[in-house]
């Protein structure tokens, strides 16, 4: 079971003095501390705009325990010099394996050639594709793929430090890390689309010219819903709210040659609404970046078949398509494990356990759903029974949730975070109006 985050504090802790005291890599670890020269930076920091990205993957080695605290099985590195990159993230092998640690980084600024401070990694193991024949098909098989934490953004960097400090048992000391341990320093490129050119379904010629579907009347959105939904029942054709602006995959620049294929399912009946857990330090301008660094984790350091959300919003309220297969239809997504079936996830970027979201990303969560789920005849304040597919609830159990529901609804983990989360409801009830249930 994928049960990354609630671990029992009776029976597990981490002393706070590993956490906050420095850990040193063993001899050999790490590179030149060197300062590096202005021009060297500002050299960098150009080419990590390049148009196809790079992502440098790092090993992490057993990290000296001779200083204060107990540092028993802890794993890290120290790059003080490395290409530029934009985000983080730890993987390891097993896609199936559990991270009982503490997960932490700083990044070396390219601009200042300053240290920020320590940050957290979430574990990020319930943002998966689901289990089995089928399902997973779609993402390359377990074989493929890799656990991972969520990645985080830190801005244009040229140097990291990483810590993974085990969590302690008082009966059996330092959990087990996984195995193949790395960090993955992830450069999203400047936004090109590059490779095949495959384009996603149900887009405009203005879309495809633009990177962006218009907005359009709720008049439109109840046509497209006789369009596309043909077996929606007349009482329910009403109730679609109008489709907000969206900015495509061309939009944010994906390189569509890194993907896979993408699979339908028979509908959307339930929404999971998740944060990004990528950090708040982002400019809204910097949203398709982000996104564009996203999408290369999950493809190449995660093995995904593509992005996992189907959807995106950024703080500024704005939404962005996610994965492929086209923004009306019921395509398959890896984002709520288990409960992927006949649902799509929609991450709003940042962290959101002790910061609000924004009222605009709160909104847009609002009038995506009454969008999409209206072309499938859900009510955003009704509930849904799902069947589970793995993870917590075990497979074939049967599961009554909210139509817009946390992620923490289909799995215990802290997402989307308590305040955003708290927002749920009004989000419900905002939705069905935009819908004309109210």
């Amino acid at each position: 079971m994928r049960h990354m985050y609630a671990l029992s504090s009776s029976v597990i802790a981490i002393s706070a003095a590993a956490l906050l005291a420095p850990l040193t890599p063993v001899a050999g670890a790490a590179a030149s501390a060197a300062a590096i020269p202005q021009a060297e930076r500002a050299t960098r920091a150009e080419r990590a705009a390049q148009a196809g990205g790079r992502t440098q993957s790092l090993p992490l080695a057993p990290l000296d325990s001779s200083s204060r605290g107990p540092r028993a099985g802890a794993v890290g590195l120290s790059r003080p010099d490395v290409e530029p990159f934009t985000m983080v993230g730890v993987v390891w092998q097993d896609p199936e394996a559990e991270l009982h640690a503490r997960v932490q980084v700083r990044a070396r600024s390219a601009g200042t050639g300053q240290w920020s401070g320590w940050q957290s990694l979430d574990a990020h193991g319930a943002d998966a594709p689901d289990p089995g024949p089928g399902a997973g098909a779609a993402e390359g098989g377990p074989a493929a793929r890799r656990g991972g934490t969520a990645p985080l953004w830190v801005g244009g960097s040229t140097g990291v430090d990483v810590r993974v400090v085990p969590a302690e048992s008082r009966s059996a000391g330092p959990a087990a890390l996984p195995r193949g341990l790395r960090a993955e320093l992830i450069d999203p490129g400047g936004g090109a689309a590059q490779g095949s050119g495959r384009a996603s379904p149900a887009r405009t010629s203005g879309a495809a010219a633009t990177g962006v579907l218009a907005a359009q009347s709720k008049a439109r959105s109840e046509a497209d819903a006789a369009r596309l939904a043909p077996a929606l029942p007349a009482a329910d054709r009403p109730f679609v709210g109008p489709r907000p602006k969206i900015v495509t995959r061309k939009g944010w620049g994906a390189d569509e040659s890194a993907r896979q294929g993408y699979k339908y399912t028979k509908t959307v009946n339930i929404a999971f609404v998740h944060h990004s857990a990528t950090g708040n330090n982002y400019r809204c301008s910097e949203a398709p970046s982000l996104i564009r660094g996203i999408y290369r984790y999950h493809t190449g350091s995660l093995a995904w078949a593509d992005i996992g959300y189907n959807f995106l919003v950024d703080k500024c309220g704005r939404v962005y398509e996610g994965r492929a297969g086209g923004v009306a239809r019921a395509v398959l997504g890896a984002h709520t494990y288990g409960f992927n079936h006949n649902s799509m996830g929609i991450a709003v970027l940042g962290d959101y356990g002790s910061t609000a979201p924004s009222a605009a990303a709160v909104n847009a969560v609002s009038r995506l759903t009454a969008w999409k789920l209206g072309l499938f005849g859900k009510n955003p304040e009704s509930k849904q029974t799902k069947v589970a597919r793995g993870g917590q609830y075990g497979s074939g159990t049967r599961v009554r949730l909210n139509v817009i529901s946390g992620h923490r609804d289909g799995f215990a983990t802290e997402c989307p975070g308590a305040r955003l989360y708290d927002r749920l409801g009004a989000a419900r009830a905002s939705s069905a109006s935009y819908q004309g249930r109210r």
